[in-house]
């Protein structure tokens, strides 16, 4: 059964103008690469629209799934209860195109860092708000289900206090029947 997708997340097209900044940045700083920034350039333009085109972030009404990868498919699904912080950061060259990066950590997770990490969703603190918006939902249902749990679990205590009470009325009245004969 297909579930229920709350929001979407839609990728920036500038993260491609980002990493063909960065990857000249990174051919500048060594210099043996400098004849081949064109090539480089190239090659990122291509691979960088078929990575934006492989990337999705869904939130669904219990978990976050990421999927990205274009020779190595990869699909992520964080359960929102999980999730202890959703990170909103931005680089100076970041800024410069106005992209975010979104980090996600989740609890028991292994090592420093996220476990996922998104650059350039559209409208990021929106995506961000969203996420914990649900994860609260997602909370507060649960406190709401342990509330009735707690009350169900007083209920049956009570009416098995008010059985054992008449089993005992019940004994003593047999007993004293018994001692009268």
């Amino acid at each position: 059964m297909a579930e229920i997708i709350l929001k979407s997340a839609s990728f920036n097209f500038k993260v491609k103008q980002y990493w063909m900044v960065t990857a000249s940045l990174i051919s500048f700083l060594a210099l043996v690469t400098i004849p081949l920034i064109p090539l480089i350039l190239f090659i990122v333009w291509l691979a960088a629209g078929r990575i934006l085109a492989a990337m999705s972030a869904e939130l669904l009404p219990q978990k976050l799934v990421v999927k990205r990868g274009v020779l190595f498919k990869e699909e992520k699904s964080i359960p929102l209860e999980k999730i202890t912080d959703v990170g909103l950061s931005q680089g100076p060259l970041m800024r410069l195109f106005g992209l975010y990066r979104l980090s996600f950590e989740t609890a028991g997770q292994s090592g420093h860092g996220a476990l996922v990490s998104l650059l350039g969703v559209v409208n990021a603190s929106e995506f961000r708000e969203a996420i914990l918006e649900q994860k609260d939902v997602l909370a507060n249902q649960g406190k709401t289900s342990q509330q009735s749990t707690e009350q169900s679990e007083k209920e049956l205590l009570r009416a098995l206090t008010y059985s054992v009470k008449n089993i005992e009325q019940m004994l003593l009245v047999l007993l004293d029947e018994k001692q009268q004969k």
